[in-house]
C-alpha cells in the first residue's frame, strides 16, 4: 500500500458562532473574514506540513482545488505544486485536481503540468475533476455543460501532451488554431491520471472505461458508504472487461495518531466538529445544481448513503463507530487501516 498526505490548507479561523450566523463557507461567504495577516503563516504552516510528509517518508503529498470558501485554501493547486516541486526531494506531487471545465483555455493546464513534470522529474500525477457544484457558481460556468466540457478538456490535453504540435482543435465547447504545448510531460506518455470523485456512478464508469485511478474521497462519509463507492467502481471495471487492480483505487480518510485512543480522541474531537459544522456548510441548491449530476446519479449516491445508515451525527461516538475517520492509538489506527484494506482492497491511501 502506497501512502499520501493529502491537505485542503482550509480557513482555521472561523467565528464561533459561524454554524449560527452564516448559512454557508462557500461562495456567499463573506471574505472579511479573512485575514491576510492570519493568512501568511497559515499558508506557511500547511506547506511545512506537506514537506514534512515528504521528509518522513509519504510516498506523496496531495493538494487541490476550491474556489471562494472557506473549506479550502487553494484556488490555484497548481502554484501549491509548484511551491513544493522545489522543497520536496522524493513524493509524488498529486494535484487532486484542476477543475476542467471551469477553464476556458485547458492548454494552460497541460501547459503547468507539464512545466511541474519537468521539473519534478516526473513525481507529478494530474488528478483532473469535473468540481463540486459550488464551483460552478464561482466561474460562472452552466453546470449543465459540466461533463461535456470536462471530457472534452480531458481529450485535448491528454492529446497535447502526446501528439507532436502544432495541430488544431476544433471541437463543441473549446476551439483553438494552434495546440503546441512547451514544454512536454517528463513522463511518457504522460503523467499519472487520477479521478477524485463523491459517488457519482458516471464518474466510476468514465475512469473505469479510461482505466484510470479513482479516489474514493466524498468529503464527510461513513466507512459503509465508501466501501460501496469503491465495490461499484470494482464492477464498472468488471463490465469494462478487466479486473480492477489495487492501485486503481484510493481511499481518503481523515487520520489521526496520538498516544492512546482517549488522547487522540480528545485532540482530534474539536478539529472534526470545526470541519463538519462549518466548512460543510453547503445549501443543497449550492452543492447539486440543475444538470451538474444526471438523475440516476444522484439516485445512486442517495441509495448507498440510505443503506449506509449515517445519522445526524451529534455525538463522537456515532462519528467513530461509523468510520467517518479512523483516530487513535498507533495499534488502533494500524488494525482499523488493515480491516478496511482487508474488506476493501485499495492499494493508495490518502490521509
Amino acid at each position: 500500500m502506497q501512502v499520501f498526505c493529502f491537505h485542503l490548507m482550509p480557513w482555521a479561523y472561523l467565528p464561533e458562532d459561524f454554524s449560527q450566523s452564516h448559512k454557508t463557507a462557500w461562495v456567499t461567504c463573506p471574505n472579511s473574514l479573512y485575514d491576510p495577516e492570519l493568512g501568511h503563516p497559515l499558508y506557511n504552516r500547511y506547506l511545512d506540513e506537506l514537506e514534512l510528509a515528504d521528509q518522513l517518508g509519504f510516498d506523496g503529498v496531495c493538494v487541490n482545488e476550491h474556489h471562494q470558501t472557506a473549506y479550502g485554501g487553494m484556488p490555484s493547486p497548481n502554484i501549491m505544486a509548484a511551491c513544493l516541486a522545489r522543497r520536496t526531494k522524493q513524493a509524488k506531487l498529486v494535484v487532486l485536481g484542476n477543475v476542467l471545465p471551469l477553464y476556458d483555455h485547458p492548454q494552460r493546464v497541460a501547459e503547468e503540468i507539464a512545466m511541474l513534470d519537468v521539473i519534478t522529474k516526473g513525481r507529478v500525477v494530474s488528478g483532473m475533476v469535473v468540481g463540486t457544484g459550488m464551483e460552478y457558481f464561482s466561474y460562472k460556468i452552466n453546470p449543465t455543460y459540466a461533463r461535456e466540457r470536462f471530457h472534452e478538456a480531458h481529450d485535448l490535453i491528454i492529446k497535447a501532451w502526446t501528439t507532436e504540435g502544432p495541430f488544431s482543435w476544433d471541437g463543441t465547447h473549446y476551439r483553438f488554431r494552434y495546440i503546441n504545448v512547451w514544454p512536454r510531460p517528463y513522463q511518457k506518455p504522460h503523467p499519472p491520471i487520477w479521478i477524485p470523485g463523491s459517488g457519482s456512478s458516471e464518474t466510476m464508469e468514465w475512469v473505469a472505461r479510461q482505466k484510470y485511478t479513482y479516489m474514493v474521497l466524498p468529503t464527510l462519509a461513513p466507512f459503509e458508504l465508501r466501501r460501496q463507492a469503491a465495490e461499484y467502481f470494482s464492477q464498472c471495471c468488471s463490465k469494462a472487461g478487466y479486473t480492477v487492480r489495487h492501485t486503481q483505487i484510493g481511499w481518503g480518510i481523515g487520520i489521526y495518531v496520538s498516544d492512546t485512543d482517549e488522547q487522540a480522541r480528545r485532540e482530534y474531537e474539536p478539529h472534526y466538529w470545526y470541519y463538519a459544522r462549518n466548512l460543510l456548510k453547503q445549501p443543497v441548491q449550492l452543492s447539486m445544481p440543475p444538470g451538474h449530476t444526471s438523475i440516476a446519479s444522484v439516485m445512486g449516491m442517495m441509495k448507498r448513503r440510505l443503506e449506509s445508515r449515517p445519522s445526524n451525527l451529534s455525538t463522537w461516538k456515532e462519528v467513530d463507530d461509523a468510520g467517518y475517520v479512523i483516530v487513535g492509538s498507533p495499534e488502533t489506527v494500524r488494525q482499523r487501516l488493515e480491516d478496511y484494506a482487508k474488506k476493501v482492497g485499495f492499494g493508495l491511501l490518502i490521509a
